[in-house]
């Protein structure tokens, strides 16, 4: 399969490939010196790269087709893991995943957004986009938490609830608004982590948690950069402008006070090396969860529903 590689990222896979066809040949010739200066070189455009991206950039190497999605964390970070199925009312939606494993020594329940690596898997999955089944097939496995008091991790990846016409008859919104009023009343820790695209009520619909996380290159917004400029400017062309205008990196949403920690990738993105990002992630839920442990229930509800109320609140 042929390496995706993103407009910014070309130059610095030039020298990359200058570097691999140096190295055929250095067996022969005595250019160690200048593959060494190739790849230093390399590593300073590399840091340069990114560590100033564009929020539009950021919004593409979270789109990225190599990053890891929740069953990528799932098989990094846990043992034992068991998945459920099913929301006991309609069907098993593929677009949403979980159920109980091991984090470390405790056992956690782990739900998440999953999509697809090649179209079969996309169409199995519709590219993330939960239906209503999703939502109340994650709300089933919450409250399966609850009964055994096991904390609840969930993963936010997708572009956003099924906007289907059969996914509003069997009613996409209530299931998303039941979940955000449930998942503010649930008696155990909720950390919820955007590990890639972070897309309106669609990944709202299981975002309600005492710590929300982000990814170093994820983003979280109303509404996508492509539609905000259609909207806008009735042309998806200033999709750059609009995810300026929108604020939605992972720094930005921390200034605001909407997101609590920052989880550092590997340089270039998470898909450059899955196993750093699953340790780290893993390394972090565990150290966020031990903390939250020692909250009583009923300080951990009211905490969690202040935190949102304090959501959008300004002084004039």
């Amino acid at each position: 399969m042929a390496k995706i590689v993103l407009d910014f990222e070309k130059p610095i896979f030039e020298l990359e490939q200058k570097i691999e066809e140096m190295r055929k040949y250095s067996d022969n010739l005595d250019i160690a010196h200048e593959i060494t200066k190739l790849e230093d070189k390399v590593d300073q455009l590399r840091r340069s790269v990114y560590r100033n991206l564009t929020r539009w950039q950021r919004v593409q190497l979270a789109r990225h087709p190599d990053r890891p999605y929740t069953l990528d964390y799932v098989n990094m970070m846990l043992t034992d893991f068991v998945e459920l199925h099913g929301d006991r009312h309609f069907g098993d939606d593929k677009a949403i995943v979980g159920g109980f494993g091991r984090l470390g020594k405790d056992t956690v329940m782990v739900i998440g957004h999953q999509k697809g690596r090649d179209t079969k898997t996309n169409i199995l999955r519709n590219f993330g986009m939960p239906n209503p089944e999703g939502y109340r097939k994650a709300l089933r496995m919450m409250h399966l938490a609850v009964k055994f008091d096991k904390p609840i991790v969930t993963l936010l990846d997708t572009p956003g609830a099924y906007p289907g016409l059969e996914a509003e008859e069997r009613g996409q919104a209530e299931a998303i608004a039941k979940n955000l009023f449930e998942m503010s009343l649930l008696p155990v820790p909720i950390v919820v982590v955007i590990i890639g695209e972070g897309a309106s009520g669609g990944a709202l619909g299981i975002g309600v948690g005492d710590r929300i996380l982000m990814f170093e290159n994820s983003w979280y917004s109303v509404i996508a950069p492509e539609s905000c400029s259609s909207i806008l400017w009735r042309s998806w062309d200033y999709k750059e402008q609009a995810a300026e205008a929108l604020k939605l990196t992972a720094p930005d949403l921390v200034e605001q006070g909407i997101v609590d920690r920052i989880v550092p990738e590997p340089l270039g993105g998470a898909h450059r090396d899955p196993q750093q990002a699953g340790a780290t992630l893993k390394e972090i839920l565990m150290e966020e969860l031990k903390k939250l442990r020692k909250i009583k229930p009923d300080k951990l509800v009211q905490s969690r529903i202040a935190k949102f109320s304090a959501m959008g609140t300004w002084k004039e």
